[in-house]
């Protein structure tokens, strides 16, 4: 395989692409953190203790985010099995980060200290932090090249093997047992 030589100004444009990209995801995370915010309040305006209102109000904005990152941000939701596909892989690899907002909401507002107790400064701190994991999971994991680059991968390799540039693989020796020990002197 070739690697081809590093250019300035493809390097500029990469940046200035994932630049944009970032900046569409933040896009996205601000209306997710909208829908949060808003279905926290309801929550707790209909008598739901914080932590509660807090997993109903997560679960909702992560629903809007898939939507919404898949269509408009990186632009490759799948039709039918291949979006099914895309949503349990978003999920599962948003869960880290998730957890991590949801913990540090829980931290923050069982501390019941006057400003950093406050579910909307929580709510801020736990979403800032997700927001980096997320995105990193999101744009690499779900939608993005590294997904792309495995089936890449896989399918040079096949047709390699069905040309017959590639032999199988060698098929393992197995190694023989040592003499015993007390046999030598």
């Amino acid at each position: 395989m070739k690697i081809k030589p590093l250019r300035p100004g493809r390097v500029v444009r990469g940046c200035a692409r994932e630049g944009r990209l970032a900046a569409r995801y933040t896009a996205v995370s601000l209306v997710g953190f909208a829908v949060d915010a808003t279905c926290l309040q309801a929550g707790l305006s209909l008598g739901l203790g914080p932590a509660w209102a807090r997993v109903a109000s997560l679960a909702l904005a992560m629903q809007a985010t898939f939507l919404l990152n898949g269509r408009h941000v990186f632009g490759s939701l799948g039709p039918g099995r291949a979006a099914v596909r895309q949503w349990a892989t978003y999920m599962g690899t948003n869960a880290f980060g998730n957890l991590c907002n949801y913990w540090i909401f829980v931290t923050l507002v069982s501390t019941h200290w006057r400003i950093v107790g406050e579910p909307a400064f929580a709510l801020c701190a736990g979403s800032a932090c997700a927001w980096a994991l997320n995105y990193g999971c999101t744009r690499w994991l779900v939608f993005g090249r590294a997904v792309r680059l495995g089936r890449t991968v896989l399918r040079r390799a096949g047709e390699r093997r069905r040309r017959g540039e590639v032999s199988p693989a060698p098929a393992r020796r197995v190694p023989r047992p040592a003499a015993p020990r007390c046999a030598r002197r």
